[in-house]
């Protein structure tokens, strides 16, 4: 169910590629079972993407040593390419992101999310996990 508060958690990103770059590495399921993970002992062995207002996503999370796993899922509510995703998520919260090119140098992306969190994990949790899976992103597009 959706955080009733509306509380929103914002984490962001600035990435040294440029735009088209950045939306195909956050897009492509084959690129987003490489870096879709919070630590370095979970992955995600799966992902399927259905990129359009009202396709559906979702990726597997799994911790290595195959003690938990869940499905991240949820359905689009808007995509404007190269520029803004929002979803939202199986249980109703609301996540936005938008990407930004640097107006002065077009070889730097930002990246900003925002969601609703959930109400059983602490805010700071939830910010420093999603904010960790945004910066193995950002490490994932730097190195490739």
């Amino acid at each position: 169910m959706a955080n009733s508060s509306k509380q929103l958690i914002t984490i962001e990103a600035t990435i040294k590629a440029p735009i088209e770059i950045v939306w195909d590495l956050w897009v492509q399921p084959g690129h987003i079972v490489k870096w879709n993970n919070a630590s370095d002992d979970w992955h995600t062995p799966k992902a399927t993407n259905n990129l359009k207002v009202g396709g559906k996503f979702c990726a597997t999370m799994a911790a290595k040593n195959g003690s938990k796993s869940f499905d991240f899922e949820g359905t689009y509510a808007k995509v404007v390419e190269y520029k803004q995703i929002a979803y939202t998520i199986a249980d109703g919260r609301e996540v936005n992101v938008v990407f930004s090119a640097d107006a002065e140098d077009d070889e730097v992306t930002k990246i900003v999310e925002t969601f609703e969190p959930e109400g059983t994990n602490p805010v700071e949790m939830q910010r420093q996990g999603w904010q960790a899976i945004l910066n193995n992103f950002k490490k994932y597009v730097e190195e490739n």
